[in-house]
Parts: structure tokens; sequence; C-alpha cells
């Protein structure tokens, strides 16, 4: 097990690190990479999940070597690293995962959900089966994850930390946007009802990220009416979510912070 300390402590004795949950991390070029990068730079060591068969029935495919590519980084920076193939829309699955991080690096201090079902579709034409798996990932896995986290975590009063990103987008991506909202809800609830354990819990919404699946058109649109005058990249999310984990960003909990350039102003 690893000892618990701060990051910034963790930071000074490369043989100290707390560990941090990332879910979500299936392609190099995802927020969830990012963040697991951030993290990892900053002194965590850095766990976590993807779900292989998700990526492979989206445009965008399986992207070959990730998981390689990712550990490689991640031990670069020197972090102590694990990869769980993880169907989030089995309910047993949060359990097991939290199991086999705790056995191959220790007891989890922050649990970053970046996790999603999305496939696009409206009011006239979404599915209940589809309907259904979108509740199931988004809503229900991450409130067993947050469940289980709370039911084991001990460490430091103030220490422990949960974010998870969120979307608005709602318009003709019913399923993903309703799941999304009922997330939001969720984490928001964990601010209070782990308040005992001193655990932290905020939604960051990062906006318009291009990770490979916007259209053209979609891109230009987004571009066009961010303030900034330009698309969110996965850092950007990535050095909140590190800001936040950190003991200087402790005292910010219960939000749901737009990170988003301004696009919802």
């Amino acid at each position: 097990m690893n000892a618990r300390h701060s990051p910034a402590e963790a930071t000074a004795s490369p043989t100290v690190r707390p560990v941090a949950l990332v879910t979500g991390v299936g392609r190099t070029v995802g927020i969830g990479a990012a963040i697991a990068r951030r993290l990892a730079a900053s002194g965590w060591d850095v766990a976590r999940t993807q779900w292989t068969p998700y990526d492979d029935r989206m445009p965008w495919g399986v992207e070959s070597g990730a998981t390689d590519t990712v550990d490689a980084e991640l031990t670069g920076l020197g972090a102590a690293t694990v990869a769980v193939e993880a169907d989030l829309a089995a309910p047993e699955t949060p359990a097991r995962v939290l199991d086999k991080v705790e056995r191959r690096l220790g007891p989890v201090r922050a649990l970053v959900m970046c996790h999603c079902e999305s496939v696009d579709s409206g009011l006239l034409d979404t599915t209940v089966e589809s309907f259904d798996r979108h509740f199931a990932v988004n809503a229900r896995a991450s409130w067993l994850l947050v469940r289980e986290f709370g039911r084991r975590f001990r460490d430091e009063h103030g220490s422990g930390r949960i974010i998870a990103l969120t979307s608005d987008h709602v318009v003709h991506n019913l399923p993903y946007g309703a799941s999304k909202g009922a997330l939001d809800r969720i984490v928001l609830a964990s601010a209070r009802e782990l308040a005992h354990l001193g655990v932290t819990a905020n939604v960051i919404n990062p906006g318009p990220v291009d990770t490979g699946w916007m259209p053209e058109q979609v891109r230009d649109d987004c571009t066009t009416h961010t303030p900034l005058g330009r698309l969110g990249t996965p850092r950007d999310t990535a050095h909140l979510v590190d800001f936040l984990c950190s003991p200087q960003g402790g005292w910010i909990n219960g939000q749901l912070l737009n990170s988003d350039g301004g696009i919802s102003a």
C-alpha cells in the first residue's frame, strides 16, 4: 500500500504518491488521457479505465497501441499505473475496478470520472435501449463509483476528491445530455453527503473540445461562437482537474464549473 501524503509531498518523494482513478482513458487524444498525464506529472499514481468495445462501435474506432502509449507516458512521469477494461454498464463493475486498483496501487484518493456513453439522437428517434444504456453508464455507474469511493475512503480529512465531466448539450443529444444532468446531481449531492469524510466533489463542463469527433461544421460554429475564438483542448480541462486535486483546490466544493472559454456566457 502507498503511504498517504499530499500531492506536494508526493512530488518531493517519488516513492510516496497518492492514487487517482481516472475513468474513460481509451484514446491518447482524449480528455481522460490528458488528465492522467497532468496528474502523473503532479505526483500522482494513476489508475484508469477503458472500454474497447465502446470505441470500436464509435466513428473514430479503436486506437491501436493506446494503452501501451499511455502506460509509457505515465511511467515516464514517475507514476505507477494500471489500466482496467471496464464495462461500466454492468452494475458490478465499479466495485471490481476499485478492488483491482487497491490491490495494484493502493487506496484511491481522487476519483475523476471522464467515461461516457454518447450516441446522438433526439426526442423522436431515441430508442429505449439507448436511453437505458446512457443512464446506466453516465449516471448509474457514476453513482456506484462515488458510493464505492465513499465507502472505502479512509484518508486524511480534506484530502479526498471527486470530479466528473459533464455536458449541457441536450438538443438532438437527448440520452447523453439527460444522463449527464443526472450525473451532475449525483456528484453535487456527494459534496454534502460525504462531508464527514472531508471529500470535495465538483463537476466540470469543459465546453467544446474536439478530440476527433467534431464534423467540420460543428468545429467552425463552436470556434465562431466562443469569445476566445478557439476550441477547448484536453489540456485545458486537465489543468483545472489538477488544480482541484491539489491542496490549493480544496476550498472549491459542490460546484458546477464552466471551463468553456466563455461560450456559455
